[in-house]
């Protein structure tokens, strides 16, 4: 495409019809079949979209909304509003209405899309800014400001429009937690989004035969960066997965090619996988085997008795992982958490093309990535083109290039904290670069990072359980888990109630810090037993090591401890 530094989100999106207006662009599950849209459909619905705007006498650098599942809508608004300059602020759909409008009104949007409007009732007494609010679905729910898509929508409109934004003025304003306090909103420039989609396509080729399922939030900018928008640089398809619940049927009946993916997803499949196949069995004992030598072929250790046995092996085990994937896949980009090691043997072993990269919100995200040729799963890969990183000298990544964040929104001592007077930006993390490759250590501050990407401090956590006089001493954790899990100790023994009770202080927290585990433990925790630091903070490591039975048996079981909806 002939985009350069000055390029914007709209270039990308309108030279992508121009060149291919009658490609497959999207793909949507609507009215009980499956929809197509061609990259020329898209962009005169964003025409008639650009219309609803100007009517809502939205000016360039306004703040307009959205909370939707991924489909062509959002899509829809996101190009109409980037088309006439205006700021997207997309909000995770599975949040809480507080926490949603605590960041309506920081960012002051005027108008809001929501999927249903059964989701209005609960933001109206809460939001202050809100002019204008659209629904898809639903009954209307008898406000003024609330009005259905079809009755917003013109009936026509003209040709999408180029954004009379500059590459540096402001796309978008997205909200991640913080360490403390509130979500942050990520302050993110077209060039920031942009040059990030340019090297990281430069990294990992997309071509316009590929396919993507899409199903990670496109609030995140990992899915909207490497699936959304390197999309559309390739001219690649794009389907989006009905449901999570669904992901396996609509992977083996759309066959993509391409799949952005959290560790999660690789730890559902093998849950599944270890079902069929219980320890000792001959099953298992082909799929080991078949997993020894794949990752023997894979480091090219393979010795000739594995060449031998590979074809075999790839029949009888590798294969019927691929038909679970769709039988195409070409490119697994897998991020948002760690891969856990045995995970990416497994996986890796068995020959599925896994790619795994790092990088935060705050970098639009894309920071560093494996290549396929240059592989190596226990790193995140090297810098992308135009990025520097180093460490400093306590072992912290910094980084800085074009994708580095404007700053934080209305937030500027949290900005100079982050980015420092000669633009590196500190990610937080702590690394080691052997050979240009990134290896994570830890964290300078500890952060638990969820295996679906999500971020949780400990320490606030902790706090606020720690409010309710039931527990003595807690300790949040839950790193590469699919749920947060909580150490005690407490005079109460009803592992339920405990669990309840530590959510009844975690209420004001984002929807996904919720304890789903919990562990009771009867010894205190000291300085004398070596599991407190002489200033009494937790040693977790020593924690981890000392509670390890208590731990791995909390998350061995599949059932929760708490009732859901607790």
């Amino acid at each position: 495409m002939n985009l350069n530094d000055q390029s914007t989100l709209t270039d990308l999106f309108t030279q992508r019809i121009a060149e291919s207006p009658e490609a497959p662009a999207y793909r949507q599950f609507d009215g009980g079949e499956w929809k197509d849209w061609s990259w020329g459909e898209v962009g005169r619905a964003v025409g008639r979209w650009q219309a609803a705007f100007t009517r809502e006498g939205l000016k360039p650098g306004d703040r307009v909304a959205l909370c939707l599942h991924n489909r062509v809508e959002w899509v829809l608004f996101d190009q109409a509003a980037l088309g006439l300059g205006l700021v997207v602020v997309p909000l995770y759909f599975e949040d809480r209405p507080d926490n949603m409008a605590w960041c309506l009104n920081d960012a002051g949007a005027r108008l809001l899309l929501i999927e249903d409007s059964a989701q209005w009732p609960a933001l109206r007494a809460l939001t202050k800014t809100l002019e204008r609010v659209v629904y898809l679905d639903g009954a209307a729910p008898g406000d003024a400001k609330a009005v259905r898509l079809g009755d917003w929508l013109p009936a026509e409109g003209a040709i999408a429009a180029r954004a009379p934004a500059r590459a540096q003025d402001l796309a978008t304003i997205v909200y991640t937690s913080g360490t403390t306090g509130r979500p942050k909103g990520v302050m993110l420039s077209h060039r920031n989004i942009l040059s990030n989609v340019i090297a990281s396509m430069h990294a990992i080729p997309v071509y316009p035969r590929d396919r993507f399922v899409s199903f990670l939030p496109l609030s995140h900018m990992f899915e909207r960066t490497c699936g959304y928008y390197s999309g559309i640089w390739a001219g690649a398809q794009t389907v989006y997965a009905r449901s999570i619940s669904l992901l396996a049927e609509d992977l083996q009946t759309q066959t993509p090619t391409i799949l952005v993916a959290v560790p999660r997803i690789f730890e559902r499949i093998w849950t599944r996988m270890q079902e069929q196949m219980p320890p000792g069995s001959p099953k298992r004992r082909l799929f080991d085997l078949a997993v020894e030598v794949g990752w023997r072929r894979f480091n090219k250790q393979a010795s000739a008795s594995d060449r031998l046995l590979w074809p075999l092996l790839k029949l009888l085990v590798a294969k019927k992982l691929y038909r679970r994937l769709g039988g195409r896949m070409r490119l697994i980009v897998a991020g948002g958490a760690a891969l856990a090691p045995q995970l990416a043997r497994i996986f890796v072993g068995l020959g599925l093309p896994i790619l795994q990269g790092y990088g935060l919100t705050e970098t639009a995200p894309v920071l560093a990535a494996n290549r396929h040729g240059d592989n190596d799963p226990a790193s995140v890969g090297r810098a992308l083109e135009g990025i520097e990183l180093r460490c400093d000298e306590s072992g912290e990544l910094l980084a800085r290039g074009p994708n580095i964040m404007l700053g934080y929104w209305n937030n500027p001592e949290a900005t100079r904290a982050m980015i420092d007077a000669d633009g590196w930006l500190h990610t937080g993390d702590l690394v080691r670069i052997r050979e240009g490759r990134v290896h994570i250590t830890g964290r300078v501050k500890e952060i638990i990072v969820l295996s679906n990407g999500e971020k949780v401090p400990p320490g606030d956590a902790e706090q606020a359980v720690l409010q309710d006089p039931v527990f003595e001493q807690a300790m949040v954790l839950g790193e590469g888990q699919p749920k947060l899990g909580l150490l005690c100790v407490s005079k109460l023994e009803n592992l339920t109630e405990l669990c309840a009770r530590a959510n009844a202080q975690l209420r004001d927290f984002p929807g996904y810090a919720r304890i789903c585990h919990i562990a009771r433990v009867t010894e205190p925790w000291t300085v004398e037993n070596g599991l407190l630091t002489p200033t009494l903070k937790l040693k977790r490591k020593e924690m981890m090591t000392r509670f390890s039975r208590e731990i791995e048996a909390m998350y061995a079981t599949m059932e929760y401890c708490c009732p859901k909806g607790q």
